[in-house]
């Protein structure tokens, strides 16, 4: 009888261990696959953002044509972020599109026809959406990195996480300067 009531004690700890197993795996996956997803909002908003930057591009080129060496600047930064990989890439070519951007718009309040006009205007207010969607993406992303990124760090789901293959993933951050958002007002 004392041999069957170890066995069942044995057969507990086996469950209860391979229960614990499933679920900390299930729920690493889950977190992975809100940090995907939350790239995928910062990818699609970024898209947002890039498509913009043509239509901006071409109307400042109509009324400040000879500022070519801005607007090729711009022009240049926005391939560079399209082309980017992954968070600190993305992070620090998106940096070199902001400060691109920063250069037009500062080039543009000395053409007041420019400032007033209806398509300008227009793509100031998508432009300024669009910082504010790429801004509250940024956040989610970083909070669904930081919440997987403690998940596999901490005890006792480290134990599996490596094993089964888990690894941490990278903030999108920005540095300095660039965490304003692109001032898009006169």
């Amino acid at each position: 009888m004392s041999g069957m009531v170890v066995l069942i004690g044995v057969a507990v700890v086996v469950v209860l261990l391979v229960a614990w197993v499933i679920g900390t795996f299930n729920g690493l996956v889950r977190r992975r696959n809100q940090v995907r997803n939350a790239w995928s909002q910062i990818d699609v908003q970024l898209q947002r953002r890039h498509d913009l930057i043509p239509n901006l591009v071409e109307t400042v080129k109509g009324f400040a044509a000879h500022e070519r060496g801005v607007l090729e600047t711009v022009t240049a930064a926005r391939a560079r972020a399209v082309a980017a990989g992954g968070p600190a890439e993305r992070a620090e070519a998106e940096n070199a599109l902001t400060g691109a951007l920063r250069s037009l718009f500062a080039v543009s309040e000395a053409y007041p026809t420019l400032t007033s006009n209806p398509s300008f205007l227009s793509l100031q207010e998508e432009l300024a959406s669009s910082e504010s969607k790429v801004a509250y993406a940024r956040q989610y992303y970083n909070d669904a990195v930081t919440s997987y990124n403690n998940a596999i760090g901490t005890f006792p789901a480290v134990m599996l996480a490596g094993v089964l293959g888990f690894q941490g993933a990278e903030h999108f951050e920005t540095r300095g300067d660039e965490r304003d958002a692109v001032r898009v007002q006169f």
